[in-house]
């Protein structure tokens, strides 16, 4: 095998994707700037319990695990950045009442979320610490149509589930922890004959109730309807409450908006809303999060929370590249008005490459289309089509 072949599902990121990157990367940090959120910089790798505490077994699958040979505990390389902003609130910042957080960095996965899926993710997102009402949910949910927007992406549908109603269903069933999971995933994936075989031995309502969940979906419209159709417990009323009002104050924040009572993505560790947005012509969701007030439990203080997250080299490759004029090649020459030239143009932001000897033939290749030609006692900038 070569040395320099890299492991199944991770790849270099090369010029000019990798500055695409970089550049989406600064403009949806300064956007979270913007919205009041602090950066943090989390270690990318800690203590196991650390990272997954409160997160559930798919994220024990998904963590690469190992030794630390300073203490002989197990460490793990981070799958997901939002336990560690968790951990970061309760113990570090310890404050009381709203904490607005965000990050960006690589994360890693034992195994791809799919064929063409990366194993190393460059997570971005924000996190809301320390409110749990709707508003904050609504400010969480604008805040990521507004990175969309940012990086691009306008054309975006939303999905909005609320993992309160099935939870209060599946635990009216009686059901153990392990049947519970079964039932959960097939909720999510909206297998119905599991459905049914799962269900079979529950009460009569909440049987009927948990085979109707993958068939609400639809509009702002279908919340009646499940107000209608599902039993009357108090906790499945609140939550349909909570999904109209959200409704009426994203208003044209989302266009294109809809409700789907059995989206449980990350069920295990959520525990109210969940949403996830698409853009056309992509199957999988492109930026996902929830609310998940458990978490900040299991770190020992209980602490509302919500948040999403994005990958950046997804959202690079549905962006189209910025039109923009190519660099500026300068001679090789000591000549103080040429590097005064040179600082000023920098300054202005300009890319300008110093052509060292023998490299001519490759210009093109330096990406740039304009070049430095004295003209008299002055040096300009002119076309390099336009140079002899």
């Amino acid at each position: 095998m070569h040395t320099w072949l890299l492991p199944e599902y991770l790849e270099d990121i090369l010029p000019p994707d990798a500055w695409r990157v970089e550049q989406l990367r600064r403009q949806l940090l300064d956007l979270f700037h913007t919205h009041g959120y602090r950066l943090i910089v989390p270690p990318l790798l800690e203590y196991l319990p650390s990272l997954l505490t409160g997160t559930g077994y798919d994220m024990e699958l998904q963590t690469f695990t190992l030794v630390d040979q300073l203490s002989g505990r197990m460490m793990g390389l981070r799958a997901d950045i939002t336990p560690q902003a968790a951990r970061i609130d309760a113990h570090l910042l310890n404050r009381q009442g709203v904490v607005r957080l965000c990050y960006a960095g690589s994360v890693l996965h034992t195994l791809p979320n799919g064929f063409t899926q990366t194993r190393e993710p460059l997570q971005i997102g924000a996190e809301l610490f320390g409110h749990g009402g709707l508003e904050s949910d609504v400010e969480i949910q604008q805040l990521m149509l507004n990175a969309l927007a940012c990086a691009g992406i306008n054309d975006i549908h939303l999905d909005i589930g609320h993992v309160g109603i099935s939870r209060h269903l599946v635990a009216l069933t009686g059901v153990g922890a392990e049947h519970a999971t079964d039932l959960f995933q097939a909720l999510q994936g909206k297998d119905q004959a599991w459905i049914e075989e799962l269900t079979a031995g529950a009460p009569g309502k909440v049987r009927d109730a948990l085979r109707l969940l993958p068939e609400l979906y639809g509009d702002a419209q279908i919340l009646d309807e499940a107000a209608r159709c599902l039993p009357e417990y108090e906790e499945i009323h609140h939550a349909l409450a909570e999904l109209r009002a959200m409704a009426a104050q994203l208003g044209d924040h989302a266009p294109s908006l809809c409700f789907d009572l059995a989206e449980l993505r990350g069920y295990r560790y959520h525990s109210g809303v969940v949403f996830a947005a698409y853009a056309r012509g992509r199957a999988t969701a492109v930026a996902q999060g929830g609310r998940y007030d458990e978490v900040g439990k299991a770190f020992g203080r209980a602490r509302p929370a919500t948040g999403f997250s994005m990958d950046l080299r997804i959202l690079a490759g549905l962006t189209q590249p910025a039109a923009g004029t190519g660099g500026i090649l300068a001679p090789y020459v000591q000549d103080a008005a040429l590097q005064d030239k040179i600082g000023s143009l920098r300054a202005q932001g300009e890319v300008v490459v110093v052509e060292l000897p023998g490299s001519e033939p490759h210009r093109r290749e330096l990406g740039c289309e304009r070049v430095l030609v004295r003209q008299g006692d002055r040096w300009e900038v002119v076309a390099l089509n336009d140079t002899h």
